[in-house]
């Protein structure tokens, strides 16, 4: 599915990502505290640190900037994924790795994924199926490793078992942001990662630890 265009006035790509990420640092804060319908891009464009006019110039309206936090998401969790992990490695290590690469940058835009799942609904209809697909795709990425993982034998599981333990992985990295209230009370980061994972793996009733 092609990357949705956002018309931006200005030409240097350098200075679009520049704004752009201004924008999308200024909206998160907002639509936070007062959701996507109560913020206005006046508002946004105070928080990115220029003005109004400035704001028009890299964008159409303010759907394009939820658009543009939604799709830096999961670019920004892909990319750091490609960078340091070897995802097409198939064994357990190389998982393990990925997934608690995963929940690490899930930690660190825990606001965004907030915000995402929030105001999603408020995305036009030809921006919501790209942003879904793209997290369609990063579960492929470890429904992947999953597979090579069980066709080396480190790991048993069902083919219709695959995409639903893939799709548990990206749950549950969100999961650490959207209950943080109580979690993040109970848990370090290290100790989520260590027993989700486990879970994950190797479920309630087996014996197998992560070494």
């Amino acid at each position: 599915m092609a990357k949705r265009l956002v018309h931006a006035s200005v030409k240097d790509e350098r200075l679009i990502k520049k704004r752009r990420d201004q924008m999308i640092k200024g909206a998160v804060t907002l639509f936070k505290e007062k959701g996507f319908h109560r913020t206005t891009t006046r508002e946004i464009a105070r928080a990115a640190g220029f003005s109004i006019g400035t704001l028009y110039e890299y964008i159409k309206n303010k759907e394009d900037i939820l658009y543009l936090v939604c799709d830096s998401i999961y670019d920004h969790v892909t990319e750091r994924l490609e960078e340091d992990i070897n995802y097409r490695t198939g064994n357990l290590d190389s998982l393990k790795a990925a997934i608690a690469h995963h929940f690490r940058v899930m930690d660190e835009m825990q606001d965004e994924v907030l915000v995402m799942y929030q105001e999603a609904k408020s995305l036009t209809k030809d921006a919501l199926p790209y942003v879904l697909n793209k997290e369609n795709e990063l579960a492929r990425v470890f429904e992947q490793m999953i597979r090579r993982c069980v066709e080396t034998g480190e790991l048993h599981l069902t083919e219709t078992e695959i995409p639903l333990i893939a799709h548990s992985i990206i749950v549950q990295g969100q999961m650490w942001g959207f209950r943080r209230w109580v979690i993040q009370k109970r848990y370090t980061l290290d100790q989520y990662i260590e027993i989700q994972t486990n879970l994950i793996l190797f479920g309630m009733t087996k014996s197998t630890k992560i070494e």
